[in-house]
């Protein structure tokens, strides 16, 4: 398909990578994921693991068909890693080709020590193919200038969105906007875009506030009520709490607000949402993980895993 949603919470990591081919190009967005360290008090469980591996093999596979590749930013999420955790996408999965793909990048400005580092990285991977991509355009791509990463600043620094004209439609991808500054949303929509796939509200976070709930909320159906297609997930999935929050805004729309797996057509994993009861349903041994990244520990030993790489 045209438009392919490779990372996404409701598809059992986290990321928003996706797949776009237009105009004789293959453009691969944020070829990334990662699966949260820590979450409810514990680490990934083995079936979403096993996600994580099959969303890593889709997003490789994608790699090597692709004529262009964008880093939004420089998470852990986004892009492949040289120093990768068992969980990411490591610089030693990616295929040769990836080296000559152009590659179009967030530039270092206001970016933690991390993220420059992470950036150098890419940098020295790349060579020449790597380029500053905000504010350009290049055929049917087009790049924002640096938009805040949610509410913006340090330690969040920011992000670019990419605008695709793909002849009928035109995509806007919106990663880690969050949907908290009302000129991001501007932005897209000053893009005119008929589909959008963005980062909704972290919702699962103590400290995003009432007055934050809210412009998430009022930015979340300017966009519904502007655009053909809207597809939020993300930060919005990473709690159970998000489901309900994109139901009501369906509801206040008066027209369907799609996850990544809905557009897809697939089952819902909010696998990180429902940690807790993956390891009531499956427990795991002590030193498991560790286990498992030495390579003595296998996660076919669990149920559903089979449905999850198909």
């Amino acid at each position: 398909m045209m438009i392919e949603i490779l990372a996404a919470e409701s598809l059992g990591t986290r990321g928003l990578c996706c797949r776009i081919t237009a105009r004789g190009r293959v453009i691969v967005i944020d070829p990334g994921l990662a699966l949260g360290a820590r979450r409810q008090g514990l680490p990934p469980h083995p079936v979403q693991i096993a996600a994580g591996r099959a969303v890593r093999g889709r997003i490789v596979a994608a790699l090597q068909g692709a004529t262009d590749v964008v880093f939004s930013h420089y998470h852990g999420d986004h892009i492949p890693l040289l120093k990768a955790n068992p969980y990411q996408l490591s610089f030693s999965d990616l295929p040769p080709h990836f080296r000559a793909l152009r590659a179009w990048s967030k530039s270092l400005e206001g970016q933690t020590d991390t993220s420059r580092a992470r950036a150098c990285d890419l940098m020295n991977l790349l060579g020449g193919r790597w380029r500053i991509a905000e504010g350009t355009v290049d055929g049917p791509l087009s790049f924002s200038c640096a938009m805040p990463h949610g509410i913006g600043g340090m330690p969040f620094g920011s992000v670019m969105m990419t605008r695709i004209d793909m002849g009928a439609c035109v995509f806007v991808h919106g990663s880690d906007i969050q949907l908290l500054d009302e000129t991001t949303v501007k932005v897209i929509l000053e893009w005119s875009p008929d589909i959008v796939l963005a980062a909704g509200p972290p919702l699962y976070q103590i400290g995003l506030d009432r007055i934050q709930r809210a412009c998430a909320w009022d930015n979340a159906l300017h966009l519904a009520k502007a655009v053909k297609i809207l597809i939020l997930d993300h930060h919005l999935l990473r709690s159970e709490e998000g489901v309900d929050w994109l139901r009501a805004l369906s509801h206040a729309a008066g027209r369907r607000i799609y996850c990544a797996a809905d557009f897809m057509g697939r089952p819902r994993w909010l696998l990180e949402a429902t940690r807790q009861a993956l390891y009531r349903a499956m427990p795991v041994k002590p030193n498991w993980h560790e286990n498992y990244a030495r390579g003595l520990a296998r996660v076919e030993d669990f149920g559903l895993v089979g449905s999850l790489t198909a």
